[in-house]
């Protein structure tokens, strides 16, 4: 949905999160900010049908999520295996990393967001 369609609650939601974010997700952005990463646009806490992801590269359909230790509970797994259905189904590829590996390995992190924005771009 484009951005002036989204609900104001969505919009106010995600400057809110934009304004919280978590030290690894500033230290991803950092990186892939300003087309930083092999010239994408990624958006940070992009509103997509209902759901406020963590960054969205819009004209690849990828969309990278940082997971905290909250999602490896039992329900956590379950809504985001929804969530991600859902969002494929939209055409998006969903991307999952621990914000421990963004701590201890940025750079892979990196090599596997460039992978898979190629792979979707051909």
């Amino acid at each position: 949905m484009p951005r002036h369609i989204q609900p104001g609650y969505m919009r106010a939601n995600a400057k809110r999160l934009r304004k919280q974010m978590t030290p690894e997700e500033k230290r991803l952005w950092q990186v892939i900010r300003a087309h930083r990463l092999g010239g994408i646009a990624f958006r940070r806490q992009m509103p997509i049908d209902g759901f406020i992801v963590d960054f969205a590269a819009p004209s690849r359909k990828v969309i990278v999520e940082l997971d905290g230790s909250q999602h490896a509970d039992n329900d956590a797994v379950e809504a985001d295996h929804l969530r991600d259905a859902r969002l494929e189904a939209l055409g998006w590829t969903t991307l999952r990393f621990w914000n421990s590996e963004v701590q201890r390995d940025l750079d892979g992190v990196c090599r596997r967001i460039l992978a898979v924005c190629g792979r979707e771009q051909s």
